[in-house]
């Protein structure tokens, strides 16, 4: 799809086809939706398929997952005139923070790590991150907002896949994600299914 046609009927979920597969091999992730951030209205339409079930919900902040979900988070933050919070890959802050470690959807753990001064008790919190594969990444997310005494006010991913971790993640908490329910089989196999 061009990046600047714009569908004349624009149903949730039409941007998905401004991804692109994975051609580097197994490293990387087997989808990359960055493509549809430099559409103006994929973005847009997006941002707003992902916030539409948590309207008048009660959010104070948006935080996002390094690195692709701070796009994505920081877009809802301004859309919703919320604060926007990193949640970082350890090492990279300056400040005191507090750490959690995970593993991530290929399998090699990680560390994860918040400022300790951005969430006091009883923030609700809308975390966002651009995928969640097998839920390692926001589940250590999620664990570290709760450990600071924050609410996970919901989560919002381009997909949420149907494996262990992202059943666990939408049995628990109130989720948003763009995948129409009729292609989410395709992206659980991983497969593209319009090119």
């Amino acid at each position: 799809m061009d990046l600047c046609h714009v569908p004349a009927t624009r149903e949730k979920g039409w941007y998905l086809a401004l991804m692109a597969p994975n051609v580097k091999g197994p490293n990387y992730a087997w989808l990359d939706p960055s493509r549809l951030y430099c559409h103006p209205q994929g973005l847009q339409d997006c941002v707003a398929d992902l916030l539409q079930p948590f309207q008048g919900d009660p959010i104070d902040m948006v935080a996002g997952i390094d690195a692709m979900g701070f796009i994505l988070g920081a877009a809802a933050a301004a859309v919703l005139r919320k604060g926007f919070l990193a949640i970082r890959k350890a090492g990279h802050l300056c400040v005191q923070t507090l750490t959690q470690p995970y593993t991530d959807y290929s399998g090699r753990e990680k560390v994860m790590e918040v400022r300790t001064d951005a969430i006091s008790p009883g923030l609700r919190i809308l975390l966002v991150d651009q995928w969640i594969e097998t839920g390692g990444t926001m589940r250590a997310a999620i664990q570290l907002v709760e450990r600071m005494g924050g609410i996970v006010a919901g989560i919002a991913a381009i997909c949420i896949e149907d494996s262990e971790g992202g059943r666990w993640i939408r049995e628990r908490y109130k989720c948003a994600h763009c995948v129409p329910p009729a292609s989410q089989p395709r992206f659980d196999r991983h497969q593209f299914g319009w090119d």
